[in-house]
Parts: C-alpha cells; sequence; structure tokens
C-alpha cells in the first residue's frame, strides 16, 4: 500500500502504538487486536503496529491510520519478518509499512537486509522499518535503503545491554549520525514521560505497545507494586 511522503511526515512527533498479544493469551485473536488498534486511534495513536498476517488484514479496514505490519516466526535470533518470504507476504496483506529484523545477523533465507528491502520496494508499494538493536545496525540499514529506523531492538540483540526503560542513548546516537530517515523510538517505553524523552532525544515518532494495549503486563505491575 502507498504511503505518501505527506501521509509519513504526519507522523512526526506522534504516538504509534503496537497492539500485539502473545500465543495463548485471550487477546490473540486478528479480530480482537483490530478492535484494540482502532481504540487506539480513537485516543490519538496516529498509526498502529500490528503482528500477523490476519491482524494487518482486519486491521486495514478497522482504522484510517497508517499500518505498520511484521510478521514473528519464531523467539531467537532474527524472527520479526526474518526473511523476503515474510516481509511480501505482510506488503501483501496491506501494510503501509513492512516491519523487520534490520540487525546485521545472517537472516534465515540468506539474503541480506538491502536485498530484503530491495525485493519489497521492488514488488509492493510498501514502506521498510528497519527494527535495529544498534548504531551500527542503524547505519548499515539507513545505507541498504530502509525508509525508517527503529530502535525496537536494543537489548535483545546482543550489542547493548537491555536498560530499564527506553535505550535513549543509543536513541540520541542515532539522532546524531545524521542518517536522513525517520528514528522510531520503540522498546520499554511505559509512561508518557518516557514518550516525551524519546522525542526530545532526536525521535521523529514514538511507539508504545504494552504499556497501552497488554493488560496483562500493565495488570502485573500493578499487582507486583501491591505485593512489595
Amino acid at each position: 500500500m502507498l504511503l505518501t511522503p505527506g501521509e509519513l511526515e504526519a507522523l512526526r512527533g506522534r504516538l504509534i502504538v503496537s497492539a500485539q498479544a502473545y500465543p495463548g493469551e485471550p487477546m490473540r485473536t486478528p479480530t480482537t487486536m483490530a478492535q484494540v488498534a482502532a481504540s487506539a486511534v480513537i485516543g490519538g495513536a496516529a498509526a498502529v503496529r500490528v503482528q500477523g498476517i490476519a491482524d494487518v488484514q482486519f486491521t486495514r479496514s478497522a482504522v484510517a491510520v497508517p499500518v505498520i505490519g511484521l510478521w514473528k516466526d519464531g523467539h531467537d535470533g532474527v524472527f520479526i519478518t526474518p526473511t523476503a518470504r515474510h516481509a511480501l507476504a505482510v506488503a501483501n496483506a496491506g501494510a503501509h509499512i513492512v516491519a523487520l529484523d534490520g540487525t546485521r545477523r545472517e537472516r534465515p533465507d540468506g539474503l541480506t537486509l538491502k536485498q530484503t528491502i530491495d525485493m519489497v520496494h521492488g514488488q509492493s508499494h510498501a514502506l521498510v522499518m528497519a527494527d535495529c538493536g544498534s548504531l551500527a545496525d542503524a547505519m548499515n540499514a539507513a545505507e541498504a535503503g530502509a525508509d525508517l529506523i527503529g530502535t525496537t531492538l536494543a537489548g535483545y540483540s546482543g550489542e547493548r545491554p537491555k536498560t530499564e526503560g527506553p535505550d535513549l542513548e543509543l536513541l540520541a546516537a542515532i539522532a546524531m549520525a545524521g542518517l536522513g530517515i525517520p528514528l522510531i523510538a520503540e522498546g520499554r517505553i511505559h509512561t508518557p514521560a518516557q514518550a516525551r524523552a524519546a522525542l526530545d532525544m532526536g525521535a521523529f515518532a514514538v511507539v508504545v505497545g504494552t504499556a497501552i494495549t497488554h493488560p496483562a503486563s500493565i495488570t502485573g505491575w500493578f499487582d507486583a507494586a501491591m505485593r512489595a
């Protein structure tokens, strides 16, 4: 799906909400995730991020904002839209932006990140968001042709320690690198203050997921605090 430069620019300084549930959870259905995404849009989300082919399809019908789609396959290593086949399937499902693993790790299909991005650009109208874990990842992804860079994998790819909140240090470093493409802050952003701090560090937009759309985690935070 074609996202115009103006529509992409409209995301500047705005909130993107990730609506995802884990396998086995009551909310792990495409219809429910689409409804959660639509509810987030009512609250002010300028775009949404969803996981799974059916989730992308249902969400496209439920919202009138850009949809960032991904396909998680596995639990370790490169598993966020890990291959060109996954990426094209997400694009063909209707995602305006395909989010994929943007690290420098070997991809399961043996293709390079650039080859994967080129295939998405060549065979669909979707943009590509590279989920990165380090400054080196971000620089490599920008050179490979990514349209957006995300800090999604900071603390998960083995290059940087996992911070308690968002990795603002990495965010600032990528912003200072001046890669010339939108930088999306994502990962462990749990409060409005942290979202604001991410913008102040140079983020183009901010993705918040768990703190808005995952009741099990939010309930656990309250329960743990009360039991302490």
